[in-house]
């Protein structure tokens, strides 16, 4: 079996997309501080901005990349569906919270550690386990984002 690579791209698109609009609504709406192209923009540049214009661009490049590593799991299992794709969705935001959060500041030119405060090259918040530093609802949010990602991507994508 091979990847259909114009397909899964387009879903790839569509499907972060969606994530996006969910996340930030989530944020203008409170029930998160957590901004993922924010987050991804401010690697490159300390222009606020910026920043949003290039995570956001960076943000869904990252989404169809990974909508090629979803289409290579269906294929390898031999079928794609909504909820193999929601599964697949909720193990990804489950390891963005638990390892992927934990990690960016390390990562992230811009970042404070849990461990050292602001100097005045890193003046933003780390996330946190689960990303709690950016509200309570956050887990929630992300999880259900990547969890809708996932379907879209198993409902649009056949093997």
């Amino acid at each position: 079996m091979t990847v259909e690579v114009h397909g899964i791209l387009i879903a790839g698109f569509a499907a972060t997309i969606v994530l996006t609009t969910f996340m930030s609504a989530s944020q203008g709406l409170g029930f998160t501080r957590m901004s993922i192209p924010f987050l991804l923009g401010t690697i490159f540049t300390p222009s606020r901005d910026r920043a949003m214009v290039i995570g956001v661009a960076v943000h869904l490049v990252n989404g169809m990349l990974f909508a090629l590593l979803y289409a290579a799991i269906f294929n390898q299992i031999g079928r794609s569906t909504i909820m193999l794709g929601a599964g697949m969705g909720f193990i990804q935001g489950a390891f963005v919270l638990t390892v992927g959060m934990v990690m960016l500041p390390g990562l992230h030119p811009q970042m404070v550690s849990e461990y050292y405060g602001p100097t005045p090259n890193r003046l933003l918040q780390p996330p946190g386990f689960l990303a709690l530093h950016y509200g309570r609802g956050t887990p929630l949010v992300t999880m259900l984002a990547h969890v809708i990602y996932g379907a879209i991507l198993g409902g649009l994508y056949r093997v």
